[in-house]
């Protein structure tokens, strides 16, 4: 649940863009496609219908997976709520969980019970979502339950529960503003947009129009926007259209209509003159924010600045990419994007500027690139690549029924916006036409004058003042348009939830092996649903190879596989893989390597190209190798300020301790000191030894077969060998816990939140046990439902989310109890947190029947749907390569969890030791020191993002 920023479900990650808190990471561009062979189409067929009451249905049948993606959008969002009640469209969306009047507790638990999967909401500008996939066998279930909170909720909605969801609301907002650069989009939004206007505050609101609230107030929102008639509800996935129309009618045809409200008249708010602010922010470098209002979604411009954004800063290779990034060196990153929304759109760019450099030089070089584009408009080449990466994204996204941005978020919102579930055929059509003048023409429409620029700079932090709150004007609910009518009722809701009694068998796709001329191993796992195939070399070695080299060593040499190959270098290798629609990148993990390549299948042979100079004949120019460093350390700097990354560049050596091959960030970045000293022979070396054939495995999942890809491969690959005996990584060796509890913390001054880790080790992932302790994690804090979540979200308030999570290691695991809380709570909430933990593992609580039933159901019962992607598919494989397990692992472990006892569980839960955990809390150090050695919890030491003791301050 959470408040989105507007988007275009597959239109808007079409082209590719990366945004990681709106740090772009752009896609490439440079050399010219060969021919490809036909073009596969790339549609979502649909059919639709209306209730009486105007629930309008949309049915779109995909038979890949015995699953079905409920989807419902309503239209309302932000922009609807009048001055004094700003945020009621997300709070609304969280009291929409927290059940009905015929299903009494939360909303998530009958889903739990069957799997569902891809469950959330989402509130942003224009509408409010709700959507899971769930087995197709308890799709009577899910519109049971939405249909339930679509028809009878009022009366389930009482103090309790707003102030509950107003709590976790308000600790939402706490979280995103506690971020580096975290209040920039309030910032943004009340700048480009005048007060008066529907996106002048941000979707999740104000503290005081959160506090202002009333019963009576939020009884009023829900009668006015959430009748069936404002609402589109999508079904994709295991299902047709006759089967759709009978259970739609069953549970919501007796719902009646709301009032028929209007919706705001388009405002682009399109402005007169540029205008620009600094702030200033703890953060280690400036950034530079600068954005322009634009064309409202659903028109031909917004699709054609989509293509304007690729070729200025959407790709490796992009105008600004190359300027700043490659020549000049004047920025860490750069990137642009469009936010399309219904009243009128944003176009943005983003510059992280590095350490040292003016400001001033990067905005003018910024503002000369957009002038010299939007004159000359780009090169063909450009255009097409842009193009094909466009195409590209589509034709990935709509592997996904249902989720963030899957086939039936595309259609909703094409239903919502415009009226018209297949209007991504339009803009699909339009970026396919559009021409170089198209290009000029609609840069220079929209990108002159107008733009707001928003400047960064280290220094304190400023909190933003909240917006005044207004008086709410008084407000009638309207009458029911006459034409809405109901179909008898055909539901008895006093029996309560439908009951799923059968579920689909879990199918994984059979193994298919094979070895390559040099050695490798091949698996393939065939999928051709979507004409995309995926590779993932897999090599040993990871972060723990590192041993005897500079840290980070592994995971940047990696980084740089991809940065040139053969005879290209790193830009136009990066437009040679644009050009055909391919994605390739390289990286390490804890104790292995992998590099991965997804192409399209008509660009199958000249990807494959690339992917072999990737691993073959990676170039390590130095100009790339000190550009990605000087970026890297920057990425270093980053961690330090954002309180996630700085508990996760401690908790390792503070676990495993120095020397050990896991006493090491979990960021995997290293430190700034080794990654500077790295030389071009660490990388070489490090590729001859570790890159190699022989014992690695090459895992292909998607629409190919073993006859048609061995040759390939073997003409690519098959005389590729590696040079001298390949190296071992010695087995990490265990070591003890603390002989009593520690605490750790470290200074984020001015944070509105603290941000709370509890780490232990426990047995590697390799461990008969595993399973059963992955289990007792779910009970305690390894789902929604969990303890952890449940008391410091649920109950108390305190936090927008609490959870534990144990990776996986060839060595010991590193188990995390992980909670940002409001910060005038970090004492309390710590307590809580030592005695969850505390009576779960002694057995004071043990897991109760019902606990484990849940977490059994939740692992078991998804698995159906869990492998409706490629990706999931391949990351599974990759585990069983990793960690040595028998190609039927995912059928014998869900054996295990089901005959798992409670018994069992509460046994795997004794792993934990309450009185050795290692405490680590980011905070403002003013205000959670006293409390927190007050709690003595163990001994309190200071320190700072390395780790290192901080002396007590005279």
């Amino acid at each position: 649940m959470n408040a989105a920023a507007p988007r275009t479900a597959l239109l808007a990650v079409a082209l590719g863009t990366a945004i990681a808190g709106f740090a772009v990471t752009p896609l490439t561009a440079a050399a010219k496609a060969r021919p490809a062979a036909a073009a596969s189409a790339v549609d979502i067929p649909f059919e639709e219908f209306t209730l009486p009451n105007g629930l309008r249905v949309v049915v779109h049948t995909d038979r890949k997976a015995p699953i079905v993606a409920v989807n419902i959008w309503y239209h309302v969002g932000a922009k609807d709520e009048p001055a004094g009640r700003t945020g009621f469209a997300h709070l609304f969306e969280h009291l929409m969980f927290q059940g009905s009047e015929n299903h009494h507790g939360e909303f998530f638990e009958p889903f739990k019970q069957v799997g569902a999967t891809d469950q959330n909401g989402t509130t942003n500008t224009d509408r409010t979502n709700y959507f899971q996939n769930v087995p197709t066998t308890a799709l009577d279930m899910a519109l049971w339950m939405e249909s339930d909170r679509m028809g009878h909720l009022l009366g389930a909605i009482d103090q309790a529960a707003l102030d509950e969801q107003r709590g976790v609301v308000q600790n939402e907002k706490r979280q995103g503003e506690n971020q580096p650069y975290g209040q920039v989009w309030d910032k943004l939004t009340r700048a480009l947009y005048p007060a008066g206007h529907p996106y002048h505050h941000g979707v999740i609101g104000s503290m005081n129009d959160l506090n202002a609230a009333s019963l009576d107030d939020v009884k009023t929102w829900f009668r006015t926007w959430y009748g069936p008639n404002n609402a589109v509800l999508v079904l994709a996935g295991d299902i047709d259209v006759a089967t759709a129309k009978e259970k739609v009618a069953r549970y919501f045809g007796d719902i009646p209509a709301g009032p028929s409200m209007a919706q705001p008249a388009v405002n682009v708010g399109q402005r007169p003159e540029s205008t620009r602010e600094v702030m200033t922010d703890k953060v280690p470098q400036a950034r530079i924010y600068r954005a322009w209002n634009v064309a409202q979604v659903g028109t031909a411009d917004i699709d054609q600045l989509q293509l304007f954004s690729q070729v200025l800063g959407g790709a490796k290779s992009s105008r600004l990419d190359q300027r700043l990034l490659h020549q000049e060196k004047l920025v860490d990153n750069i990137g642009t994007m469009v936010g399309p929304s219904q009243l009128g759109s944003n176009f943005i760019i983003m510059a992280t500027v590095k350490q040292g450099v003016d400001p001033a030089r990067v905005e003018a070089i910024i503002d000369e690139e957009l002038k010299k584009l939007i004159a000359e408009g780009p090169s063909a080449d450009e255009l097409a690549r842009g193009k094909t990466a466009f195409r590209a994204g589509f034709i990935r996204g709509i592997e996904r029924i249902g989720g963030f941005g899957g086939k039936a978020d595309a259609l909703a919102e094409c239903a919502v916006y415009e009226g018209d579930p297949g209007c991504f055929r339009t803009s699909l059509a339009t970026i396919d036409k559009a021409s170089i003048d198209d290009l000029k023409a609609v840069g220079a429409k929209w990108l002159g004058v107008g733009d707001h620029t928003l400047v960064v700079e280290p220094g304190e932090r400023v909190a933003l003042d909240e917006l005044p709150s207004a008086k709410p004007a008084p407000f009638e609910v309207p009458a029911v348009d006459p034409k809405y009518g109901v179909l008898p009722s055909q539901v008895d809701r006093s029996a309560g939830v439908p009951q799923t009694a059968s579920f689909p068998e879990l199918k994984f796709p059979q193994l298919q092996r094979a070895t390559l001329k040099n050695g490798t191993r091949v698996i393939l796992a065939e999928r051709h649903d979507i004409p995309v195939v995926q590779f993932s070399y897999e090599f040993a070695g990871g972060f723990t190879a590192d041993q005897g080299r500079k840290p980070g060593t592994a995971n940047f040499t990696m980084g740089m596989l991809d940065e040139g190959a053969g005879k290209l270098g790193s830009l136009a290798f990066a437009d040679a893989a644009d050009a055909l629609g391919a994605r390739l990148g390289a990286g390490a993990s804890l104790d292995g390597a992998n590099v991965y390549l997804s192409a399209l299948k008509e660009n199958l042979s000249p990807s494959l190209a690339l992917y072999a100079d990737v691993l073959r004949a990676p170039r390590f120019d130095q100009g790339e190798i000190d550009r990605i460093k000087a970026t890297w350390i920057a990425g270093i700097k980053q961690e330090k300020v954002q309180p996630n990354a700085m508990a996760l560049r401690v908790l390792g050596p503070l676990l495993f301790g120095k020397g050990h091959p896991y006493a090491i960030p979990f960021t995997g970045s290293g430190d700034e000191a080794a990654i500077e000293s790295l030389t071009r022979d660490d990388l070489v070396t490090f590729h001859k030894e570790w890159v190699r054939p022989e014992n690695a495995t090459l895992i292909v999942v998607g629409d190919t077969t073993l006859k048609e890809i061995v040759p390939l491969l073997d003409r690519q690959l098959g005389d590729w060998k590696g040079e001298g005996a390949a190296p071992q990584v010695p087995a990490p060796v265990d070591v003890a816990r603390p002989d009593k509890a520690r605490v750790y913390l470290i200074d984020q001054p001015g944070a509105v939140q603290a941000n709370l880790f509890a780490g232990e080790v426990v047995p590697s992932t390799r461990d008969a046990g595993a399973t059963r302790f992955d289990i007792a994690n779910g009970v305690l804090g390894g789902d929604f439902t969990s303890r952890l979540n449940m008391n410091l979200r649920e109950d108390k308030h305190w936090s927008y989310g609490a959870r534990s999570t144990a990776g996986g290691a060839f060595g010991q695991r590193t188990w995390m109890a992980i909670a940002p809380v409001q910060i005038d709570k970090t004492a309390d909430a710590l307590k809580e947190m030592q005695a969850e933990i505390s009576q779960f593992a002694s057995g004071q609580r043990p897991p109760s029947d019902a606990e484990v039933a849940r977490i059994r159901n939740i692992q078991t019962l998804s698995l159906p749907g869990a492998y409706e992607t490629a990706s999931a598919v391949m990351n599974t494989i990759g585990g069983i390569v990793r960690y040595d397990r028998p190609d039927d692992y995912v059928f014998k472990r869900k054996a295990e969890i089901e005959a798992m006892t409670p018994a069992q569980v509460a046994e795997a839960a004794k792993t934990l030791d309450a009185a050795k955990l290692t405490w680590v809390v980011v905070g403002d150090l003013k205000q959670t020191e006293a409390p927190v050695r007050a709690l003595e919890l163990g001994e309190v030491v200071v320190i700072d993002g390395d780790g290192n003791p901080v002396p007590a301050s005279k």
